[in-house]
């Protein structure tokens, strides 16, 4: 597909997104003024910079942040992500979209999120390692397996996640398996947790279909981003019979109208870093990827990627948000007018803390599951979850991330009232 220069708009500060679609919400649900207020600011926010030794012996000082949004349902719940672009902005809204996500599939976590300014391909493993342990360290003193519970992001991985289990085991003087999850099986980590965010936007993708009356077999699937959510999404939705056309990751994408098998592209990526030059593919860019006409858009890259420029171009029947906030508060006013359904990410991606719940668990218990056993419950809840806010949508006659939010606000909200405010 041949480039094309199109004006793009500045994108929208994830921060003014999140508080646009909860004032929306709240709006709705006609919150107390001072609920209303509670829940709009994060509980306790940790801004760090701290040295690193580098490889050639320089010190480099990174910044990182750590924010808790919501305690009234239980510990705070989230990711850590490496990325040159992370902002203390980005890290108040992906907290806050992890309340709503925790809420809205019933999980007793509220929301957090962490991220270090670094380009984590420019750094080497014994780089990241001293990164890492250093940052673990600087946020110690709001991190625990009974309050602030991390897992991996965009940039972070299981071998991350094990740094900073060792780090605050060592400061603990005992191993704390249950202080982190996406760790590794060998220490504590859950069978089906690397697949769980994929599969959870499978599960959501096909319930959706059935609604839309849209037979998934021969159904045709873009994504965008393939790395750990949108590959996993995109093969299993293959082995239900869709067709996945087009696939990207930051340095491209391609496309094939006839299809694409999913797990060749995968091993190709690990065997080139990218998917670009998949034989028989032509090259598209990111932003083409997501006008490509398909059937089911999965956008599983970073947030703001669907805006009011493009979502008028956009040519889908449904969006399953792989990505947290991939779509912006204006383009989702233009895909309602268009009835193009959007599965929001709070309840597609919900996939990954729900298996980091079940990894927590059995950290806690010392008693872990089976793959079945896990997989099995990831589906009940994720359909179960999907089914509640179907309901809330067709009752309130309201688009599905206006039905998720009025479930995970509402609960929120609710418990607050329950406990009341201290002193």
């Amino acid at each position: 597909m041949s480039e094309r220069a199109v004006a793009v708009k500045p994108k929208e500060d994830p921060w003014e997104m999140a508080l646009k679609q909860y004032n929306r919400v709240a709006d709705v649900l006609n919150l107390k003024r001072g609920i209303r207020e509670f829940l709009a600011y994060p509980r306790r926010e940790l801004t760090v910079n701290f040295p690193v030794k580098m490889d050639d012996g320089s010190v480099h000082v990174f910044t990182g942040h750590r924010v808790h949004h919501s305690t009234v349902l239980g510990p705070t719940k989230g990711g850590i992500r490496y990325h040159p672009d992370v902002t203390l902005n980005e890290v108040r809204a992906l907290a806050m979209w992890m309340s709503w996500k925790c809420s809205v599939v019933g999980l007793p976590y509220g929301g957090a999120k962490g991220g270090v300014v670094c380009d984590h391909k420019k750094l080497s493993m014994a780089e990241m390692e001293r990164l890492t342990r250093r940052y673990t360290t600087e946020i110690t003193p709001i991190l625990s397996a009974e309050g602030d519970i991390p897992a991996p992001d965009v940039g972070t991985t299981p071998q991350v996640m094990a740094w900073i289990m060792d780090t605050y085991s060592m400061h603990k003087g005992y191993s704390v398996p249950a202080v982190v999850t996406g760790k590794p099986i060998n220490i504590g980590g859950s069978y089906g947790r690397v697949e769980a965010t994929g599969r959870g936007c499978m599960i959501t993708a096909r319930e959706a279909c059935k609604h839309l009356d849209l037979n998934l077999n021969g159904a045709t699937v873009a994504v965008q981003g393939y790395g750990n959510v949108g590959s996993i999404a995109a093969y299993l939705l293959h082995d239900l019979g869709a067709k996945v056309i087009a696939v990207s990751d930051t340095s491209g994408g391609i496309y094939n109208p006839k299809g694409l098998d999913p797990r060749a592209v995968l091993r190709h990526k690990d065997q080139t870093k990218s998917v670009k030059g998949f034989p028989g593919t032509e090259a598209v860019t990111n932003e083409e990827l997501l006008e490509i006409p398909c059937d089911i858009l999965v956008p599983s890259a970073l947030e703001g990627q669907i805006n009011g420029d493009n979502a008028g171009r956009l040519k889908t029947r449904l969006i399953v948000e792989g990505a947290n906030g991939p779509t912006s508060p204006e383009a989702d006013e233009i895909l309602r007018e268009r009835g193009i359904m959007v599965l929001p990410d709070i309840l597609a991606n919900a996939g990954g803390v729900i298996v980091s719940y079940f990894e927590w668990v059995q950290g806690l218990q010392q008693f872990f599951w089976t793959e079945e056993d896990v997989n099995r419950n990831l589906e009940a809840i994720m359909v179960r979850s999907f089914n509640q806010v179907m309901a809330v949508a067709q009752e309130r006659k309201a688009d599905m991330r206006t039905a998720a939010y009025i479930r995970a606000v509402s609960r929120v909200a609710d418990a607050l009232m329950t406990r009341g405010i201290y002193p």
